[in-house]
């Protein structure tokens, strides 16, 4: 089975073209580093021929609100038009667990694009909810990050989850038939977000200094406590959280 994975150079996409390849299927990385734009149209015609599955975790290079709405829409719309024209037989987008409840923060607004764009393209589809990564845990500190060093986190629940485990989901997802709907993937184990960075920056030996902050936005958006946690019917990974930060070391 060819199988194109749009943003297939970054942290997740390796993962699932090495995932796919090893198992014997055609998975292609495409890229702007490989030739092919999803923004411009550039090399999609190309790549996408004989393809049955598009995977696509690509991400905007930009969170600012009006940049990433441009980035999702127009990289989303142009690779369901290349995806019709090519006879594609599965689209396969990541996104993130509670996106349809962050309405706030301008990423997620773009994220709920996105999805709408694919519910609506008539391409047959399965979108993947993860939870936050492990790898993701110091990009979220650095946003909560006051100017005397403090980050400012929430105490709500928050399930994370090992950036494997996600390929892996992704991967099986891509191969098989398409849901028509969301699949959830979760790390085994629930912390509260703001113990959750502070155990991670200890580990790191960070100096910052992590206040528990009810009102503190997540992204530009207030959390109700369970915002971030996945259904009863989630994926659970294999790998702690204790177990990765340990090996980060």
């Amino acid at each position: 089975m060819k199988v194109v994975v749009i943003g297939g150079t970054g942290l997740i996409g390796s993962k699932v073209v090495s995932k796919l390849n090893a198992h014997g299927h055609e998975a292609i990385a495409a890229a702007p580093n490989t030739g092919v734009n999803t923004l411009t149209g550039e090399g999609l015609t190309g790549v996408l021929h004989g393809a049955q599955v598009v995977v696509d975790v690509s991400n905007s290079p930009s969170f600012e609100d009006d940049a990433v709405m441009v980035f999702f829409r127009t990289s989303t719309t142009n690779l369901l038009q290349a995806e019709k024209e090519a006879g594609v037989a599965h689209h396969v987008a990541l996104s993130v667990v509670g996106t349809e409840r962050l309405d706030e923060s301008g990423y997620f607004r773009a994220k709920q694009a996105q999805e709408a764009l694919i519910k609506d393209s008539g391409v047959p589809f399965s979108i993947v909810h993860a939870t936050q990564f492990f790898e993701f845990m110091k990009g979220i500190a650095d946003s909560a990050t006051r100017d005397d060093n403090t980050a400012h986190l929430a105490p709500i629940q928050i399930q994370p989850v090992y950036s494997d485990d996600v390929a892996a989901v992704v991967g099986r997802t891509a191969v098989g038939e398409p849901v028509g709907g969301v699949v959830e993937v979760a790390g085994p184990d629930k912390f509260q977000l703001d113990d959750l960075i502070r155990k991670g920056l200890k580990a790191k030996n960070d100096p910052r200094t992590v206040v528990s902050d009810p009102m503190a936005p997540y992204f530009g958006a207030r959390l109700q406590d369970t915002t971030l946690l996945p259904g009863p019917a989630a994926h659970l990974g294999e790998t702690r959280f204790s177990e990765w930060i340990a090996q980060q070391k």
